[in-house]
């Protein structure tokens, strides 16, 4: 993932209800595409490293 770059979720659709994601390297934002502004909810990597290893083994 490139460092400080807001990329939207590959899982969003077409209906404009994403999120975005972006890697500042020693935390992992994310936040609501439609509301950018509304706030950021941050991750420690390992703790995203294993959410999103936990929702790839879901599927």
């Amino acid at each position: 993932m490139e460092r400080n770059v807001w990329r939207t979720s590959t899982r969003s659709g077409s209906n404009g209800q994403c999120v975005e994601v972006r890697d500042r390297g020693v935390e992992i934002d994310v936040r609501d595409s439609k509301v950018p502004a509304a706030g950021v909810l941050r991750f420690t990597p390992a703790a995203w490293a294993a959410f999103t290893r936990t929702f790839k083994a879901a599927e």
